[in-house]
């Protein structure tokens, strides 16, 4: 065949969505996905292409809006429905694939041919409903940035020698969570001059990059649906203030696209310890109560521990476990009427496809 159609929500897309788009890209010539997203979504569809084309680099993808009711016993909805299909489609297409029986009747409307591919999602059992409902769950069939987008971040921050890495460094050998180590401090062992030449302005937007670059390999990684981190962007902006003597605005700007879950202030009320990279006692507690300020203004939740290394752990694993088994939360899809529900869905007593 020469043009082959998948369309779907992909809310979002994993790893059944994958397969179908493989299984048309094996048989056509070519491959056109509409990645059909509505209003009422909170997770923009063009970042749901964006993702499918890394994972799907043969296939033509293209991101449409489609805010008709979904009604199968609407003849209303289905010429609506067909008419912004055929708007975003370039040329006529030859094959639909889908999984579910609404296939045959929107083929038969484009003057294709109907190829149903795993109807009962038993060649791969999930579903974006099921996927939305525990991401955690479906961990295998989730594509690397999918999984990225849905972990939860925390973040140890605080003044020097406060203890962030013991806190960090302890909850990710108890949660068993890849490590995101903070890069400010090797990159002050190894910065030309040393650690005592003055500072520039652009050292803190490499460290920022760099940091936000290892917090995202690692939420790629992470075996589950959380990540700790060792400081991050936002500790980096305050530390361009302690050392250039100003705000920056590009790593501030980069720090607010990067909000995380939350945050853990360690407390500055523990002995301070020099191991030849900090400032001094003297400036610590001036540090502190400008991250407490900083944090009280940005929108993260954040919590200040303080204690014994156990008793901040303990806090600490109190706050974030239950985060961790918390879904990032999803808008619920529009409401689907008069649909065949797929045996997968039924097996998982939900109460529809959720595709």
């Amino acid at each position: 065949m020469t043009h082959g159609l998948v369309i779907g929500k992909f809310y979002p897309p994993h790893a059944g969505h994958l397969a179908l788009v493989r299984a048309a890209l094996a048989r056509c010539e070519r491959v056109t996905v509409l990645v059909l997203g509505s209003s009422q979504e909170s997770l923009p569809a063009e970042l749901r292409a964006r993702w499918l084309r890394e994972e799907l680099p043969g296939a033509h993808v293209v991101a449409g809006l489609d805010d008709e009711p979904v009604d199968y016993a609407s003849e209303t909805a289905w010429r609506a429905h067909t008419a912004i299909i055929e708007n975003l489609l370039d040329a006529q297409v030859d094959a639909l694939y889908s999984s579910d029986d609404y296939g045959e009747e929107l083929a038969r409307r484009l003057g294709a041919r109907w190829v149903q591919v795993d109807p009962t999602r038993s060649g791969t059992p999930v579903s974006a409903r099921a996927v939305r409902a525990d991401p955690g769950a479906y961990w295998w069939a989730l594509p690397t940035a999918v999984r990225a987008w849905f972990v939860r971040r925390v973040v140890v921050i605080g003044a020097e020698s406060t203890g962030t890495t013991t806190l960090a460094e302890a909850l990710t050998a108890q949660l068993g969570l890849p490590t995101v180590a903070e890069f400010g401090r090797e990159w002050s062992q190894v910065r030309p001059g040393g650690f005592a030449a003055p500072w520039h302005p652009a050292e803190f937007d490499l460290i920022a990059r760099e940091q936000a670059r290892l917090e995202d390999d690692a939420a790629a990684r992470t075996p589950v649906p959380l990540l700790v981190c060792d400081t991050d962007v936002l500790a980096t902006a305050v530390w361009h203030e302690r050392y250039v003597g100003r705000p920056s605005p590009s790593v501030e700007a980069l720090a607010a696209a990067r909000v995380p879950d939350l945050y853990l202030l360690t407390g500055d009320e523990i002995p301070f310890v020099q191991d030849g990279l900090r400032d001094g006692e003297h400036l610590r507690h001036a540090m502190q109560d400008r991250f407490r300020e900083v944090l009280a203004a940005q929108d993260a939740p954040w919590v200040e521990l303080r204690g014994t290394p156990d008793d901040r752990l303990a806090e600490a694993l109190a706050l974030v476990e239950p985060l961790g088994r918390r879904p990032r939360w999803l808008a619920e899809p529009m409401e689907q009427r008069h649909e065949v529900v797929p045996d997968l869905v039924a097996a998982l007593s939900l109460p529809d496809s959720g595709a």
